[in-house]
C-alpha cells in the first residue's frame, strides 16, 4: 500500500494489528511504500530505462522516496504527449524492475526483508543492503 503523506513506520503497526485481529492464525507482515509504490521504480530507474517510453538515459534520483509525484517523475522521462499511467505501466514495470536496486528505497528494503523472513530465506538474503 502507498503511505502517501503518512509515515509508514507509524501507519503499518495499526494495519498489522487489524490484520492480526482478522487472521491471527497467519504470520502477517505489513509494508507501506513510502509516499507511493512508484518510488520503488525510481530507486531502480536504470533497470526500467528504455522500456515503455522511459528515456534510456534515466537513472535513479537521490533519495527516491522523498519525491512526491513519482508517477509524474516517470512521465517526465517519457516522450512528449506520453505519460505514465498506473493502470497501464505499473504491472508491466513491476515485472521488470531490478529488485536488488529497488532496495535503495528503505520501504522496499523492508518488504524484501519481511518476505525473506516469511520464506525462511536466511540471514544472507534478508540483511539490509549497504547504502
Amino acid at each position: 500500500m502507498d503511505a502517501d503523506d503518512d509515515c509508514p513506520a507509524e501507519t503499518a503497526p495499526e494495519a498489522l494489528q487489524r490484520a492480526n485481529e482478522a487472521r491471527g492464525d497467519r504470520d502477517i507482515r505489513v509494508v507501506f511504500a513510502k509516499v507511493e509504490y512508484e518510488a520503488w521504480f525510481l530507486a531502480a530507474a536504470a533497470s526500467i530505462a528504455g522500456y515503455y517510453g522511459i528515456d534510456p538515459a534515466t537513472t535513479a534520483p537521490d533519495n527516491p522516496e522523498s519525491i512526491r509525484g513519482a508517477k509524474e517523475w516517470l512521465g517526465a522521462r517519457m516522450p512528449p504527449g506520453q505519460r505514465y499511467r498506473a493502470t497501464l505501466h505499473q504491472s508491466a514495470l513491476t515485472e521488470i524492475f531490478d529488485l536488488d536496486a529497488a532496495r535503495a528505497a528503505p520501504s522496499f528494503d523492508k518488504l524484501w526483508r519481511d518476505v525473506s523472513e516469511l520464506l525462511g530465506a536466511g540471514e544472507d538474503h534478508g540483511e539490509p543492503r549497504a547504502q
